[in-house]
């Protein structure tokens, strides 16, 4: 039997389905088209993976990973953090969670899915090695979320003070065509302007023109009022 998907099949709310796939995006052609959910939100999540997360094989984690419910692919993606984040001192336990992980993008398929797992887990992975793998998803991800992945996981660089990755990957993506990177991406440049704010406005002046307006107003979100007025009309502070 696998435990944590019983425990999470025993929190299901049909009252709350209809909700989750609504905000998520399953009707026809939209991004989450064809996800089913149990009708569990996210503290009730991670509180089954916190009960649940020691005893949880690899194959079971797998198995989950592979459900048809969105909550039980994020109880596992949320496993898997928790076992990532107890092995510091095991390098190759640590290294079995991201090979999983990354066997497994094809279910890693809705925003939050990828921001709740990605940069605690790939972000973490890869501050102390060589970070093609992010340029690769970003570049030739077969899916828009394997390049979310991309971006997103190097929230955990802007976090130890290390920003050029961010803007590396933010301009391969920069005229991607669809909103949720357009957020993403702005969203990293945000965080990374909090840490360097003449940095992120190098970064804009040149391109503030024609990236994504979403993209431009996440990535302006901290500026005061008339920074971001200027900004958004075209006419940023002169230097």
């Amino acid at each position: 039997m696998n435990q944590l998907y019983e425990a999470m099949l025993s929190r299901r709310n049909p009252s709350q389905v209809e909700g989750l796939m609504r905000f998520f995006k399953t009707g026809p052609g939209q991004y989450g088209e064809g996800d089913k959910f149990l009708g569990i939100k996210v503290p009730e999540t991670r509180s089954v993976v916190k009960e649940q997360w020691r005893k949880a094989s690899f194959a079971e984690v797998e198995e989950c990973l592979a459900s048809e419910f969105h909550e039980v692919r994020l109880a596992a993606l949320l496993t898997l953090v928790e076992i990532f984040s107890h092995a510091k001192k095991n390098p190759d336990l640590q290294r079995q969670c991201v090979e999983i992980y990354l066997s497994h993008t094809a279910f890693i398929n809705n925003w939050d899915l990828v921001d709740l797992s990605c940069y605690p887990l790939l972000g973490v992975w890869l501050l102390d090695k060589d970070r093609t793998l992010l340029y690769d998803l970003a570049c030739g991800g077969k899916t828009l979320w394997e390049q979310r992945i991309g971006i997103v996981s190097t929230l955990q660089f802007i976090r130890h003070g290390q920003l050029e990755d961010s803007f590396a990957i933010s301009e391969i993506l920069l005229h991607h065509p669809h909103d949720l990177i357009h957020k993403a991406v702005g969203w990293m440049l945000r965080e990374a302007g909090k840490r360097d704010k003449a940095a992120l406005e190098a970064f804009l002046r040149p391109r503030y023109r024609t990236m994504p307006r979403t993209m431009l107003r996440y990535a302006i979100e901290k500026f005061p009022e008339e920074e971001r007025r200027k900004w958004l009309l075209r006419f940023p502070p002169a230097l």
